[in-house]
């Protein structure tokens, strides 16, 4: 049997996280990295001489020759570039949120169903190994009553040069709207469907969204805290789980990853392998829990402005994540 060749896979976007992108394509060699895109020719420099490089992410889709391209651009226009794949066949791994309005990431899932292309969203943190070890823990064992995700860090110190995290505009909002969807995915990786029932939002002065505290619940009355925030001195990213015996267990992100940054780069090496198994059909195409994760984002939102009414956010179907 001749051997499988290797995808060819585009990088739209090289940015802060792009790194982890290309250390993982570059290390896969079922994979690899074909053609790259940004509108910065310094960020493009280093791979002038490996790679074709191209400023407009339509030049590269035009060009020709790819298997699948990774989305790492700016949280506004997610849509808009994977929109552009998935009209061009193509399978596309893109950063979280899969778009900045809800209607948006909607009308892209529906666009990659029609055309029976794979579209995933690069949720980092459920394949996180500690996540992936509390998760199998937590199977056969008694049920869980609580849930409690901390996503906190210094917001300034992991954006690199990529200023628009901070544009509320661009960012799609702040805390919530960037960070909010890894946590409310592992939320639904550990407890199912889920509704927001209250949110807390603190902004700063430019409207940027630094700290919020979203209570969520499920249909079988476990309750979930999501803790996030732009302005902790340091970086905490952990999962505390109550049980219906008494019991606690948990997990802490960061641990056995000493270096900034990283446990980011196991992560984003899971998230290559998952996406090629699911693009050579070695894993089904669908699940994604792009569109829940934002529904659960604009309902926080919503709870925000109308705390006294609550809030109730249809996450879409598929069971957990």
């Amino acid at each position: 049997m001749a051997p499988t060749a290797p995808l060819r896979v585009g990088l739209i976007g090289l940015g802060a996280i792009s790194r982890f992108y290309v250390r993982a394509l570059c290390e896969r060699p079922s994979l690899r990295l074909a053609a790259v895109c940004d509108p910065s020719p310094e960020a493009l420099a280093p791979f002038a001489a490996t790679v074709p490089c191209h400023r407009d992410h339509r030049d590269l889709l035009a060009a020709g020759g790819l298997d699948a391209v990774v989305v790492a651009v700016p949280n506004h226009l997610h849509a808009a570039v994977a929109g552009d794949a998935v009209a061009a066949g193509l399978p596309v791994c893109v950063e979280k949120p899969l778009a900045t309005a809800l209607p948006d990431a909607e009308a892209l899932a529906a666009a990659a169903e029609r055309r029976g292309v794979v579209l995933r969203t690069a949720f980092h943190r459920r394949h996180n190994a500690a996540v992936r070890a509390l998760a199998g823990r937590l199977a056969g064992r008694a049920p869980v009553t609580g849930l409690t995700v901390r996503y906190l860090e210094r917001i300034e110190d992991h954006i690199g040069g990529d200023a628009w995290y901070l544009d509320p505009l661009r960012c799609g909002g702040g805390c919530v709207a960037d960070n909010g969807p890894n946590a409310f995915d592992l939320v639904r990786l550990l407890l199912g469907e889920v509704e927001v029932v209250g949110a807390e939002v603190e902004r700063d002065p430019a409207g940027l969204d630094r700290r919020a505290r979203v209570r969520l619940a499920s249909a079988d009355g476990a309750a979930a805290t999501v803790e996030l925030d732009w302005a902790f001195p340091g970086e905490r990213k952990d999962v505390l789980v109550r049980l219906a015996d008494g019991g606690t267990d948990g997990a802490d992100m960061l641990a056995g990853h000493p270096g900034f940054k990283g446990s980011l780069w196991h992560e984003y090496a899971a998230i290559l392998a998952d996406f090629e198994d699911r693009v050579r059909g070695r894993a089904p195409a669908g699940g994604d829990g792009g569109v829940p994760a934002l529904a659960l984002v604009e309902a926080a939102y919503r709870a925000e402005r109308a705390p006294e009414s609550g809030a109730s956010a249809a996450t879409g179907a598929g069971g957990r994540a």
